[in-house]
């Protein structure tokens, strides 16, 4: 890894965590909490749909029924 890819991550990092800010901080708090839920749904489709391509190599069947179970 060079430090241009570093850097590039970096950027994107930085650039991310202050959009999301201001994003966030401009919600009403009559919608932050349909947000957040809306928010922790897609993290979750997230992480089975990781763990289920994680495990599509593997031998073991293990993950993928982790990953349904998730």
């Amino acid at each position: 890894m060079t430090i241009d890819h570093i850097l590039a991550g970096l950027y994107v990092f930085s650039l991310a965590a202050f959009l999301g800010y201001q994003i966030i901080s401009k919600v009403p708090h009559l919608l932050h909490t349909p947000l957040m839920a809306f928010t922790n749904a897609i993290s979750g489709i997230s992480l089975v749909a990781s763990l289920l391509i994680a495990g599509r190599d593997s031998k073991s069947l293990l993950i993928p029924i982790l990953g349904a179970i998730a």
